[in-house]
């Protein structure tokens, strides 16, 4: 199966795309989701992204994080209008979702929901097999590889096979 994690920000929109086989992980893709301008411009281009990124991996699932309490009212509003689009899309696309929180990814990814980004950056291109890139993917991106693994472990898990499936 190939999950697809989603990062939401305020500027950049990070993915990741990870195919489960097995036990075995497999790096497909990440980046950044090709938006710029003013907020309301970032908005309008998270769709037509989106969705070249799904039927470029045709992706069977998304994964997103949940938005977390900021003290910043205005940067948890965009982040909110960031996650709103593209599950709008996501939905549109037909791809089911599972949305989980930074500790829930932490937890799968690195053994704590306290880790470090350093501890969980770390399990997550030990879990790839692959070294860290020499240039770093940006923060988003490793984020996202993360959700997509966390997503595909939680996906796979017995009892959210059995019923809490998304159709």
């Amino acid at each position: 199966m190939i999950f697809l994690g989603l990062d939401p920000g305020t500027i950049r929109i990070g993915y990741g795309v990870v195919a489960r086989e097995g036990a075995s992980f497999r790096y497909r893709a990440g980046g950044i989701l090709d938006v710029s301008g003013n907020l309301h411009e970032r908005l309008s281009q998270i769709e037509p992204s989106l969705k070249k990124l799904v039927r470029q991996f045709r992706p069977d699932m998304a994964i997103i994080e949940t938005l977390i309490f900021a003290k910043n009212k205005k940067t948890a509003m965009q982040v909110a209008e960031g996650r709103g689009a593209l599950i709008a899309t996501l939905v549109r696309c037909g791809l089911p979702l599972i949305e989980l929180a930074p500790s829930s990814v932490k937890a799968a990814v690195a053994g704590s929901g306290n880790a470090s980004k350093q501890a969980v950056a770390k399990m997550v291109w030990y879990t790839l097999q692959m070294p860290p890139p020499e240039e770093s993917l940006v923060d988003d991106a490793t984020d996202a590889l993360a959700l997509a693994i966390a997503g595909a472990l939680h996906y796979t898990h017995p009892q959210y096979t059995s019923s809490k499936r998304s159709p």
